[in-house]
């Protein structure tokens, strides 16, 4: 029989999203509220990756690089639905400039109920800002239920 030995790298991971879905699986359980996972490595077919972008659409990094390689990211498109994921831009300038994108999504989602939207940390990442600043930018999302939002957003 042949066996491949896994990499040290290739444990950890697997630790890791076996970790991460235990958590969601308690704080599901405990709170009655789906939240989105640190970190998605797999997506349901009916899952989209909302992901942080730049108007340009170039995904060179964090969640960007991760919905460009694994979920259908267009390079070029740096808003809405492209694949399995949506971007909202987030690299525009200050806080205020992300709202109509965010607004523009949580529209969007309610018009594709067949849908189930996992957002990232948008904007906190590259981008620079705190949960803080960004959370109450999905204030509206709170009661849309095909939004599945970060814990304590």
């Amino acid at each position: 029989m042949y066996y491949q030995r896994l990499s040290n790298e290739n444990m950890d991971f697997i630790r890791e999203e076996i970790m991460e879905k235990k958590r969601m699986q308690r704080h599901t359980l405990t709170t009655g509220q789906r939240t989105t996972p640190e970190f998605i490595t797999e997506l349901q077919p009916n899952e989209i990756f909302v992901f942080g972008s730049n108007l340009k659409g170039m995904h060179g990094g964090g969640a960007a690089y991760i919905a460009y390689r694994k979920f259908g990211a267009i390079m070029g498109q740096g808003v809405g639905l492209q694949g399995q994921s949506y971007g909202i831009p987030t690299m525009q300038g200050g806080v205020e400039t992300i709202r109509p994108y965010v607004d523009e999504f949580i529209a969007f989602a309610k018009e594709n109920q067949e849908l189930t939207f996992l957002v990232t940390r948008i904007g906190c990442g590259i981008a620079g800002f705190t949960d803080e600043e960004i959370a109450p930018l999905f204030e509206k999302a709170h009661g849309v239920e095909n939004i599945v939002l970060p814990p304590g957003w």
